[in-house]
């Protein structure tokens, strides 16, 4: 029945073309893959670059994109590519490499990973502190036999311990150098055999000084790094890994009258599932059996449980609250909306931006020229001091570890992790790589009114001006009527307590409204012009009732934290624009209420994507906020875009960044995240700068050791690591 003239709850032909010309555009597009392969050797900014080009190169594989802070690739390929095809070229290229379920990302292997670091740290921490107890007695002043005894046991204790605990630099300098390339752990290995050898070399010729203390001195401070990098890492968790976390391994299917543990992957959709209270759904489904409340808030932010009964939709991750239930699977594994919301998130993450390009670029130069510095750090040294191969492999050791640029590398991905991890507790999901740095740039923010700054659901207002009877007589026109303003009075009245009249020969006229007998007097609730009604300039209803007209006013619902959040926008300094196809009787209140003084009624789609463009074309970076199909050409128009989950397929599709949850506050929190963010990749940047400015040229002088440099390097990437978890 569409007897109101009000663009946001008239049907929309196009909006019902748009699904099936996606669903077609999908069958016409090439059959293609997403493969997630695990890295647990990569770890800078030379071994993102290397993998990339090297996947990129292979037939059927269109892109590859690391993510160096969760050490996992992601691959966009043909159908036909495999991930043994792609393990086995990157073992050629010296990575060890392990296929991942895309999208369902554990922490598993990052807790493996750890506590091996943990281990390995333990041994060279004991170690370390035998040999240093018989070095002090050396550089006390122990002499001939003792002094050979204490080297001898030194060595003892020493070599096996480097062996033992230097085996995550060992394996992935070994692999670089069977690729043929330098990575960053070959300077680092090659530092710790130099030690040892010449270590072990005095020892043999019976010389006075030995460096086992400090080859596993160096090694305990390389290991610490990097555990402490490891750790802070996992402290800042992405949002790929908190959808991982929402997992459910296995579901209780009913076949056969049997209820059967199996395994997601054997789960197909048509599958009876039960879900018991507490439990997390493993499939999206709809509700065959059982009434509950399920609690969303960690895949949408809403912290009230929702009703859920026989019908219901239900989403993977969801948590079922109070009662038993039974779903009919719709999607499982890799179909649900679970697993392709953290395929896109861990995509996003992977993507390439302006700084991540200039951090690769950088490390390409950096990494020949580690070497180079240090064996001509050696040749300089040698030649300086008459010959001294001692003091001149000190200074090429130095150099080797105090050049490695991992804090270069991890300047930028620790900062995205980070951030796309708060950013996805807030509510927010970051479809587009860029759209962080793009977001930080924001001055203008533009918002729809109808289902973006509103929840698209009338409310009636000044019912109680009107007298009881003739609001249970419209209350019962109302309920003969599936209209949105009809459903919206009929509720409203309902939880009023007030109770329906009783009217006869009810039925509805297409297009106009509805009428009945009350009481041998026809009465209409519908058009103003149907019922002889003077139309209000705001959306409305109106009655027809023993002669006399009535108008019932809606208004729309603002969404939680909409006042919130332009109010924090506007004290920000940001520019705020409200467009809307709403009439202006509409807008204006509206507007007014939210302190929003430019805005626009009436707006066609075309004036919307006009209006942005123009704003582009002043030197805005705007912000479009919406949420339907009249919006998606404004969203794809501006510099950066968002869309509530609850908007049209083509919105969410157009936009950059999706709101998981009704509340809008998330919104100022994105924009502030955002530029924080891009402020701590500066600092980054500039930490590694000044520390390689510094920490360079004292080695190249001789001022450093290598157990310094050691020190020096690894305090570089905790630094940069630390300075990522300080967004608020």
């Amino acid at each position: 029945m569409t007897y109101v003239e009000h663009p946001s709850l008239m049907a929309c032909p196009a909006c019902a073309v748009v699904p099936s010309a996606e669903r077609l555009a999908s069958l016409a597009a090439p059959q293609s893959t997403r493969l997630m392969l695990s890295l647990p050797t990569a770890h800078c900014a030379l071994c993102m670059t290397t993998i990339e080009h090297g996947l990129e190169n292979l037939p059927g594989v269109r892109s590859a994109r690391v993510n160096l802070s969760l050490r996992r690739v992601s691959v966009d390929a043909d159908a036909d590519v495999t991930a043994d095809r792609l393990i086995l070229n990157l073992a050629r290229l010296g990575y060890e490499a392990h296929e991942l379920d895309a999208g369902l990302l554990s922490a598993t292997e990052t807790d493996r990973q750890s506590q091996e670091l943990l281990m390995r740290l333990g041994v060279a921490g004991f170690s370390m502190m035998n040999v240093m107890l018989l070095s002090v007695a050396v550089w006390s002043g122990a002499e001939d036999a003792t002094r050979q005894l204490f080297h001898w046991i030194s060595a003892i204790i020493a070599l096996p311990t480097v062996a033992f605990a230097g085996q995550p630099f060992f394996r992935s300098a070994w692999a670089c150098i069977k690729a043929r390339r330098l990575g960053m752990d070959v300077p680092i290995s090659l530092a710790l055999i130099l030690a040892c050898a010449m270590s072990l070399f005095e020892t043999v010729m019976g010389g006075r000084y030995a460096y086992f203390d400090a080859a596993v001195s160096l090694t305990f401070f390389l290991l610490a790094g990097r555990y402490l990098d490891h750790r802070t890492r996992a402290v800042a968790r992405s949002a790929a890994e908190h959808l991982a976390a929402l997992e459910v391994p296995r579901a209780q299917v009913l076949r056969e009258g049997a209820e059967i543990v199996l395994p997601l992957a054997q789960v197909v959709v048509g599958d009876l599932v039960r879900v018991r209270p507490g439990g997390r759904m493993p499939v999206d489904g709809v509700v065959m059996d059982g009434a509950s409340e399920v609690d969303r808030s960690l895949l949408t932010g809403e912290t009230l449980p929702v009703y859920t009964g026989p019908g219901s939709r239900v989403s993977a991750g969801e948590v079922n609250l109070t009662g038993p239930l039974t779903l009919r699977v719709t999607a499982a594994g890799r179909d649900s909306s679970l697993h392709q919301m953290a395929d896109l998130v861990a995509v996003a993450e992977s993507a390439k931006t302006l700084y991540t390009g200039l951090a690769e670029r950088a490390a390409q130069i950096y990494a020949p020229l580690v070497h180079l510095l240090s064996g001509g750090a050696f040749v300089f040294w040698l030649w300086q001091t008459g010959g001294d191969v001692r003091f001149a492999i000190n200074i090429s050791a130095a150099v080797l570890i105090i050049t490695c640029p991992c804090a270069l590398g991890l300047a930028v991905p620790a900062v995205v992790t980070a951030a796309s991890g708060k950013l996805f507790r807030k509510g927010l999901l970051i479809k587009h790589g860029t759209a962080l740095e793009r977001l930080a740039e924001v001055d203008t923010v533009v918002f729809d009114k109808t289902g973006t700054l509103t929840l698209g659901l009338p409310e009636p207002v000044g019912l109680s001006d009107y007298p009881a009877e003739v609001i249970s007589v419209a209350m019962a026109l109302a309920a003969a009527s599936s209209h949105p303003l009809a459903v919206a009075l009929a509720a409203h009245s309902a939880a009023q307590g007030i109770r329906p009249a009783v009217l006869t020969a009810l039925h509805e006229v297409p297009g106009y409204g509805v009428e009945g007998q009350w009481q041998g007097e026809l009465a209409r609730l519908g058009r103003a012009t149907w019922v002889g009604a003077t139309p209000l300039s705001v959306t409305a209803t109106y009655l027809m009732l023993n002669g006399a007209t009535f108008a019932f006013a809606f208004t729309d619902r603002l969404r939680p934290g909409a006042e919130v959040a332009v109010a924090a926008l506007m004290a920000q300094g940001k520019q705020v624009v409200l467009l809307s196809g709403d009439g202006e009787g509409a807008v204006a209140p509206m507007a007014a209420r939210l302190g929003i003084t430019d805005w626009t009624a009436n707006a066609l789609p075309t004036d919307k994507a006009a209006r942005v463009a123009a704003l582009t074309a002043h030197g805005h970076k705007v912000l479009m906020v919406g949420d339907g199909l009249n919006d998606t050409a404004a969203l794809v128009a501006a510099h950066v875009s968002i869309s509530p989950a609850s908007a049209l397929d083509a919105a969410r599709v157009a936009s950059d960044i999706v709101l998981l949850g009704q509340d809008m506050a998330p919104i100022v929190d994105a924009l502030r995240i955002a530029s924080q963010a891009r402020r701590r990749i500066k600092e980054n940047f500039a930490i590694s700068a000044a520390y390689n400015i510094v920490a360079v040229p004292l080695a190249l002088a001789g001022l450093a050791s290598p157990l310094a440099a050691a020190l020096a390097m690894s305090l570089s990437s905790i630094t940069v690591s630390l300075n990522a978890l300080r967004l608020r």
